[in-house]
């Protein structure tokens, strides 16, 4: 159990100053001293490196793209030629390709052509590895099927795509050729692939037949001939066999005709802010924003995220669980910008048991595990001890993202897991794919906290006011230019809809509608969303400190609380929980409840009532839906409220809408 004490919460894991001196970041940090005549202190202090690199983003980045040998001499003073947001212009005048970066280690000393790249698992197949000779041939063939269909520079690609290495290859093969890749996961369903893709008008759709998830098959086929239908622009369809190989639907190539060309890849030499991928937004509340980010940005952006933040670098094997929809996916693949192995997995993440991400861990050598704080806590819950029953001997770290991960999982982590595991909460998003707040190993590790913003990161807490606040909840904002920010949105020629989404109130800073507090030590605490703070008599206050309290009790398995205003003026604060199986709202139960929230967060926190629902619905990545709920109790109607293609279970939502219909008609009776 986690004790707070007068310096602050528990800590769980400390460097060493050994452990300092050999990370990457810890390399970094003493290289940069060096060369920039810094004083550091020793081991490396991080804030001091922190305060440097954002005072300094220029010598900063400058540096990040030398150490990495992305871009190597250029001058201070041609890294950021123009600093204002949006309209951040980066090393002009330079050239670089995100896949030859990514398949540079098929050819270097440090991990050399026959060493494993992929490392592939599914629920539907035998395991595969990929070594970096046989991805860089097969990218090359790729890529060359694509120019012999006439894709050209800025061409879309689209993938309809799991977890598998033909996502990967056909993402690199674009790439390569300067094309725009865009992938959603095939467990959507039409209407909401269609949202995304009739936005962009792909020339090319790679799609899969069908999945398999929990053990049961899903075909896919009717869908794929649906959006091949549906999308004019489309001229060519890739099919990926997984449930049904050997057909092959009329007109379509298949995927082993396009990489059975084995051959080195021709990267097209791109601009700095070139366009790399379009990814979505959740629309939760109505067409998914494409966001379009450049290739350089991305490049340096995960060289120091995957390199620097998670310590990540040749020798590794990274997995984070994720789908082709979400960013994470992206992100976990530019594992491959530093060397590392690529683990993927497609399947359910508790199948055949809860731990079966650990049981993959242990298969597979992995050193670097990332997944959600949701999964971590079902397993917590669930009683299970992945140190005991698995050999996770080669782990190294572990990360979460998605939600805040509460203090008790921390602990549960270093008692279960692993005593010696650097466990990082991470915050960023799919706006800027990359991470604000999250992980240094030359800090120590403080139950249910973010240890730090990462470097380059202007980020800070600001009040209504617009200025900086410490030790109590404010806006998450950015106050300098990042080179992984958008470039733009698609369809937005005069860029309102993206100055709209990031620099409001406050022109000229980012605005991410997170809830941040960053404590006296300066450590941070993510909240939750802005856009669904709790504002009781004039107080704001987050949602994430309820959630760590209910779900810390074992009769609760997931849970989302509101804060509706209501047209009489009067504030409705109600909490939703999807109990266990068995067990029951009993009085003794809510009475737990409520005095759990009371300890762990205040008797403000307290809900006004509590209410026993069949699930708790998310957006695809596992967000909760907590303001197009709020919006349908506060009467507006459904279809403007949300957009059912954009969350995870249909039928859970229509339970809320019922509850909703209910209570505004009631109110207005």
């Amino acid at each position: 159990m986690t004790v707070d004490t007068p310096a602050g919460p528990e800590v769980l894991w400390r460097p060493t100053p050994e452990s300092i001196a050999a990370s990457q970041l810890g390399r970094f940090a003493a290289w940069v001293a060096g060369r920039r005549g810094l004083d550091i202190g020793s081991p490396a202090d991080y804030d001091t490196i922190w305060r440097w690199s954002v005072e300094h983003l220029d010598q900063f980045w400058a540096d990040v793209a030398a150490w990495t040998d992305v871009l190597p001499g250029v001058p201070d003073d041609r890294v950021l030629t123009r600093r204002e947001m949006p309209g951040a212009e980066w090393f002009p005048d330079t050239t670089l390709n995100y896949a030859e970066q990514a398949l540079r280690y098929a050819t270097a000393g440090a991990v050399g052509p026959d060493a494993v790249a992929l490392i592939a698992e599914a629920e539907d197949a035998e395991p595969v590895e990929i070594s970096w000779a046989e991805l860089r041939g097969q990218v090359g063939a790729f890529a060359a099927t694509l120019r012999r269909l006439g894709v050209r520079r800025g061409d879309r690609v689209a993938g309809y795509l799991p977890n598998v290495p033909e996502a990967v290859i056909a993402f690199l093969g674009a790439a390569s050729i300067g094309a725009i890749w865009s992938s959603v996961a095939p467990d959507f369903g039409i209407r909401s692939v269609l949202d995304r893709f009739a936005q962009i008008e792909p020339v090319v759709l790679v799609a899969v037949d069908g999945y398999r998830w929990g053990g049961k098959p899903y075909d896919r086929r009717d869908v794929v001939a649906e959006l091949r239908a549906a999308l004019p622009s489309v001229r060519t369809t890739i099919v990926v066999p997984r449930l049904h190989p050997g057909e092959l639907p009329g007109g379509a190539l298949a995927w082993a005709d396009t990489v059975a060309d084995v051959q080195d890849p021709v990267f097209e030499p791109l601009p700095f802010d070139a366009p790399l991928w379009i990814v979505y937004s959740s629309g939760t509340t109505g067409l998914p924003k494409g966001i379009v980010h450049g290739h350089g940005g991305v490049v340096l952006e995960q060289r120091k995220q995957i390199g620097l933040h998670l310590d990540v670098g040749p020798g590794d094997r990274l997995f984070w669980y994720a789908s082709t929809a979400w960013i994470m996916w992206n992100i976990a693949t530019s594992a491959l910008l530093a060397g590392a192995t690529l683990v993927l997995y497609d399947g359910a993440p508790t199948y055949p048991a809860i731990d079966a991400l650990f049981a993959l861990a242990a298969r597979t050598g992995m050193t670097y595990l990332g997944t959600s704080p949701g999964y971590l806590g079902a397993c917590e819950k669930a009683g299970v001890r992945p140190g005991e029953d698995h050999d996770l001997s080669a782990l190294r770290a572990i990360g979460a993202t998605g939600s805040p991960l509460p203090a008790a999982t921390f602990t549960w982590v270093y008692d279960t897991v692993a005593s010696e595991v650097f466990l990082g909460s991470l915050s960023g998003g799919t706006d800027i794919a990359t991470g604000f707040i999250g992980s240094s190993p030359l800090l120590p590790v403080t139950a249910g906290e973010l240890q730090r913003p990462m470097l380059g990161v202007a980020a800070a807490a600001w009040d209504e006011g617009g200025h900086p606040v410490v030790g109590e909840l404010g806006e998450l904002v950015v106050t300098a230019p990042m080179p992984s920010m958008p470039l733009y949105f698609w369809n937005d020629p005069d860029g309102a809809r993206y100055r709209e989404a990031y620099f409001q109130p406050w022109p000229g800073v980012w605005r991410h509608g997170d809830w941040l507090e960053v404590t006296e030590r300066g450590t941070c605490l993510i909240t939750g969303r802005s856009d669904s703070t709790l504002n009781r008599g004039g107080i704001r206050m987050g949602t994430a400190d309820i959630y760590a309290a209910v779900e810390a009790i074992p009769a609760v398995l997931d849970c989302v609380v509101l804060g509706v205003e209501q047209r009489d003026g009067g504030y409705w604060m109600p909490l939703f929980v999807q109990l266990a199986p068995g067990a029951e709202l009993t009085p003794e139960l809510e009475a737990q409840i409520r005095a759990a929230i009371r300890a762990g967060a205040s008797p403000r926190h307290v809900p006004d009532e509590i209410t026993v629902v069949p699930g708790v619905p998310h957006t695809r990545t596992g967000k909760r839906l907590e303001v197009p709920l709020k919006r349908l109790f506060q009467g507006i109607a459904p279809d403007k409220a949300l957009n059912l293609g954009a969350v995870d279970d249909v039928a859970v939502v229509e339970h809320y809408v019922r509850l909703a219909r209910e209570r505004t008609g009631a109110a207005d009776a």
